[in-house]
């Protein structure tokens, strides 16, 4: 039985998401801040016979994220629910659970990511002073060096959304400085929740790197948020970068996999 999901059920649905706390790291965040009632976002529960939880589907916008556990479930329900939407949606997820969904979008085009997670802080290098924590006014900063890397979605470095990111505590950024004007290294997180975080934007300028910034950034991040008893995920699709991550903990729990398509 398929049953859309209220208030009533937050504690449910957070205990039956929460058991992954990094791959459902989206599912977690977005029902913290925006909760069941807005016009943007949905979630429906999937129910046995006897009123357990089976299986979980998140709408935010156009933007769907399914989760269940065992891997013989029918989903046939949740996918009419996606395909009753119009115009461009994007389902994302871990790979072995998004194999259910693979053909439903028309047009469909995939994209694959590693996706590593941090629990420990047995790798990470000794806490460095020189990494400062971003406030709200280093938000054009922040964009003025993520600019900078040929590899990044510039569209996606807009100055308000960091700047409201980083003062609602829905993410941070930590940095090294040349001086008041350059930032030289960062590490940013974003849909911080009560359990997780996803580690975002990650850069060096060129000319300042293989210098240990980012490490350093890095590491003074990842410490923090463990300290608070929240463990941090990431996705990659660069070699390089992937080394970087793997030699301070990242371990690697699967693909990430979104499907874009109408």
């Amino acid at each position: 039985m398929i049953q859309k999901l209220s208030e009533k059920d937050r504690e449910l649905v957070l205990s039956y998401v929460g058991k992954q706390p990094s791959i459902n790291l989206f599912f977690i965040g977005d029902i913290e801040q925006f909760g069941f009632d807005k016009d943007f976002q949905d979630v429906w529960g999937k129910f046995d016979d006897i009123g357990n939880l089976k299986g979980v589907l998140l709408r935010y916008l156009n933007n769907f994220i399914p989760y269940y556990e065992d891997v013989n479930e029918n989903l046939d329900e949740f996918k009419e629910i996606i395909k009753s939407y119009s115009g461009k949606k994007l389902i994302s997820g871990k790979k072995d659970l998004l194999y259910k969904f693979d053909g439903i979008l028309k047009n469909q085009q995939s994209r694959d990511t590693y996706f590593c997670e941090l629990r420990d802080k047995e790798n990470l290098i000794r806490y460095d002073d020189s990494v400062k924590l971003a406030i709200g006014k280093d938000a054009s900063r922040i964009c003025d060096i993520l600019n900078t890397i040929e590899e990044f979605d510039t569209s996606e470095h807009n100055e308000n959304i960091i700047r409201d990111r980083i003062e609602d505590k829905s993410g941070r950024a930590y940095y090294i400085e040349k001086d008041e004007n350059e930032i030289l290294s960062i590490a940013q997180t974003t849909a911080e929740n009560s359990k997780s975080a996803m580690v975002v934007g990650v850069a060096t300028r060129v000319g300042y790197r293989e210098k240990g910034y980012m490490s350093k950034c890095l590491s003074n991040l990842c410490n923090d948020l463990l300290n608070e008893g929240k463990s941090l995920c990431l996705f990659y699709d660069n070699p390089k970068a992937g080394k970087i991550y793997h030699k301070i903990g990242f371990k690697e729990i699967g693909i990430w996999t979104m499907m874009s398509g109408e």
